[in-house]
């Protein structure tokens, strides 16, 4: 599956959930469990892809500051939510995580004191929940991964994360993050 084909499948359900009401992550899925085995193992494959290609300080600082906090596991859910946005927000975000400054959930979630802006850990299992479905085994789709995976998967963690800083920094956080951090650290002064 290429790129444009992943991207495809998360407008669908995008506009599956507009359209129903029906959550994106439970869209998701009733999409890809209308696909076969093999196109499920290539999309979680490019959602591989473009969740590791957020694994950058930048982009965590910016969960950091949205979610009031952000650990190991919650920076997974912030990313996959990054992700539910939908290609024209994933890049903005990519180029530039203050970015995010602009987006309506975010702009809200600062304004009334939330932190669960854009964490959405159930998309990160859409594919897994697709197998489960079609086969009735919650094991389906890591058995099947273990076989398809492909063999020049690099490690997320060997991926070049830019350069670590404080995020606890309200002077480094405003440099880096300008519009974020007028959101959220003024908000909490």
């Amino acid at each position: 599956m290429n790129i444009d084909r992943f991207w495809s499948i998360i407008e669908s359900a995008r506009s599956s959930t507009a359209a129903s009401g029906v959550r994106f992550d439970e869209a998701l899925v009733n999409l890809l469990t209308r696909r076969p085995p093999q196109e499920i193992l290539e999309y979680a494959e490019r959602f591989d892809e473009v969740h590791d290609a957020l694994y950058r300080w930048d982009v965590w600082a910016a969960a950091y500051l949205i979610g009031g906090g952000c650990s190991d596991d919650s920076f997974m859910d912030f990313r996959a939510g990054v992700i539910a946005l939908g290609r024209d927000w994933y890049e903005r975000i990519a180029l530039a995580p203050d970015s995010l400054a602009g987006h309506p959930a975010v702009i809200e979630a600062a304004s009334a004191h939330r932190d669960d802006a854009l964490f959405y850990e159930d998309v990160n299992y859409a594919a897994s929940g697709a197998f489960e479905r079609l086969t009735g085994n919650p094991d389906s789709f890591y058995e099947a991964w273990a076989e398809y995976q492909p063999t020049d998967e690099q490690d997320s963690d060997a991926a070049e994360m830019g350069k670590d800083f404080d995020f606890d920094d309200a002077d480094e956080m405003h440099r880096r993050l300008p519009r974020l951090a007028n959101l959220y650290l003024e908000a909490s002064d």
